[in-house]
């Protein structure tokens, strides 16, 4: 499998590209985060090691700006930032995992396997389903270019929507995915809150298949 590193710290991109080479891994590296951006629009790697203050592009803009021009290679940020707001910055611009550094070369293999073990499917940073547009970075939300104030357990209703257009999802799921686990929440309170978000977004893009769920229509 082909990897691509992008890292800045010469002696730790060695050190990766020596280890990643005796695993097996076909190992690329680049130190600059343009460069890291051509290799990864141009490259077809399984996946990449990006660093997040870089040279040239930071490693934000990269995954970024990957993920606009609709490559979903998987990304795994290995980066000094630890802090929970860097982390979440990272995952909703598009990254698939975060790992801080200094980090064990045994956990870093194990993500990185298990990134590999992933179906590579589109996860976008902007869903976008017919007019309804959602921002999770932002928290914005519209339909048809207007803005839409939604609830935070509205958009969590309409996000996991999105991501699942055009099939039926059933009340059960919805309350997996959108309501706290420990909750003890009657089913029906999915029917009031797909009533609440009919009313804001518009009743045509959300339908009831009758015993069996809903479903958002691209």
């Amino acid at each position: 499998m082909r990897l691509l590193v992008v890292e800045d710290e010469v002696r730790l991109a060695t050190a990766l590209r020596r280890g990643l080479t005796a695993e097996g891994f076909v190992v690329h590296v680049e130190h600059d985060g343009l460069l890291g951006l051509e290799a990864a629009r141009h490259g077809d790697y399984d996946a990449v090691l990006l660093d997040i203050m870089l040279p040239g592009m930071s490693g934000y803009t990269v995954v970024k700006t990957l993920r606009a021009e609709g490559n979903w290679v998987p990304v795994l940020m290995l980066t000094a930032k630890d802090g929970e707001y860097d982390e979440a910055d990272a995952l909703d611009y598009g990254a698939d995992d975060y790992l801080t550094k200094p980090f064990s070369y045994v956990v870093l293999l194990a993500r990185l396997r298990a990134l590999l073990r992933r179906d590579v499917r589109a996860r976008p940073s902007v869903l976008s389903v017919g007019a309804l547009r959602l921002d999770p970075a932002t928290r914005d939300v519209s339909v048809a270019e207007e803005p839409v104030q939604l609830t935070p357990r509205e958009f969590a209703l309409l996000e996991y929507l999105m991501r699942n257009a055009d099939r039926v999802v059933s009340k059960t799921e919805l309350l997996d995915h959108v309501w706290d686990t420990g909750d003890l929440t009657d089913p029906n309170v999915v029917e009031v809150y797909i009533g609440y978000l009919r009313r804001k977004i518009g009743r045509e893009h959300l339908t009831t298949v009758r015993g069996a769920g809903y479903r958002l229509a691209s």
